[in-house]
């Protein structure tokens, strides 16, 4: 097998892993818990089930229909930008970068694409059923993305004579997450760290 050949095969093979593992954690979450119900794993995680209509992390910024659209471009870009580098004989460590990012967006875009096509969307405690195509909470390109992960890694109450935040509570690290938004973060972390000169020349 050429280098050529064995980077395709790592990038598919590892692209559709990721996909199938973030679908997989996705399901299991959805269907065998309800809406916002948390599971307490640490003091420091927890599994709590939430649904974005947003980006990574749970932000929430333009619209569903413009988000859906932009993350299905930037998949097909990045797809055609690793099959151009593998031509060009592409560093291992770079392509698997380029892969877990590509992957984890192609993750939330099938959330994004099909979930309202299947799903229902019963209210608590009862937890979500796959339906007849096209009989779910939405419509194609407008479903939720599921998220799980969340690490209330440390607390605290901000003093009262602080101006703006004096008193409230504060949670570091308090976004929720799934897998493809740590595979697309992992990636891109790697990509400043270790090929940021690629990156930027």
């Amino acid at each position: 097998m050429t280098r050529r050949q064995s980077q395709v095969l790592t990038s598919v093979v590892l692209g559709l892993g990721i996909v199938a593992i973030d679908q997989v954690i996705k399901v299991a979450v959805k269907t065998g818990m309800y809406l916002h119900q948390s599971i307490k794993v640490t003091d420091w995680f927890y599994i709590l089930f939430t649904e974005n209509d947003g980006m990574a992390f749970g932000m929430e910024v333009f619209s569903k229909w413009f988000l859906t659209s932009f993350r299905i471009l930037a998949v097909v870009a990045l797809i055609w930008y690793i099959c151009r580098s593998i031509r060009q004989s592409i560093n291992w460590g770079y392509l698997v970068c380029l892969t877990m990012i590509t992957a984890g967006a192609a993750g939330n875009i099938f959330d994004c694409m099909f979930y309202g096509m299947v799903f229902n969307n019963p209210p608590a405690p009862m937890t979500a059923e796959l339906v007849p195509w096209g009989t779910g909470y939405g419509q194609l390109m407008l479903g939720r993305v599921v998220d799980m992960f969340y690490f209330p890694l440390v607390e605290w109450d901000w003093p009262g004579w602080m101006p703006l935040w004096g008193g409230e509570h504060y949670i570091f690290f308090s976004p929720i997450f799934n897998f493809a938004d740590a595979s697309i973060s992992c990636g891109v972390l790697a990509l400043l760290f270790f090929y940021n000169q690629k990156m930027f020349k």
